[in-house]
């Protein structure tokens, strides 16, 4: 059996834990999720989910899916951009990168690599 004093120190010891622990809480759970105040990202009408899609002429995309640029290269419309730079009978496109936080455009996006063919 444990000495009066030790069960007291016990006790004193849980009652300075939880009272520093109910001094942060809220009225929110711990983990909640996304905030409900915040605008959820649209693609048209529809929500998606941005760690693990994209939207990308009004179709909402996987992360990971490829397109086409020109007739012999692929790009990841999440993170690229693929940009006609020339045409006629060697059409010439640049694959170029999407700069994050901004709307980018081929005119001003740093270049990936280029796709002739």
């Amino acid at each position: 059996m444990m000495p009066r004093c030790c069960i007291l120190v016990l006790v004193w010891g849980i009652t300075v834990f939880l009272s520093h622990c109910s001094q942060g809480t809220t009225d929110a759970p711990v983990d909640s999720g996304p905030w409900l105040c915040q605008p959820a990202p649209r693609c048209g009408n529809k929500i998606y989910n941005p760690s693990e899609q994209c939207c990308y002429d009004d179709a909402i995309l996987s992360l990971e899916q490829t397109r086409r640029c020109g007739s012999n290269c692929t790009f990841w419309p999440c993170f690229e951009l693929c940009c006609p730079e020339s045409f006629g009978p060697q059409q010439k496109f640049l694959v170029k990168l999407k700069v994050l936080g901004m709307k980018s455009q081929c005119h001003s996006s740093p270049i990936s690599r280029s796709c002739i063919g």
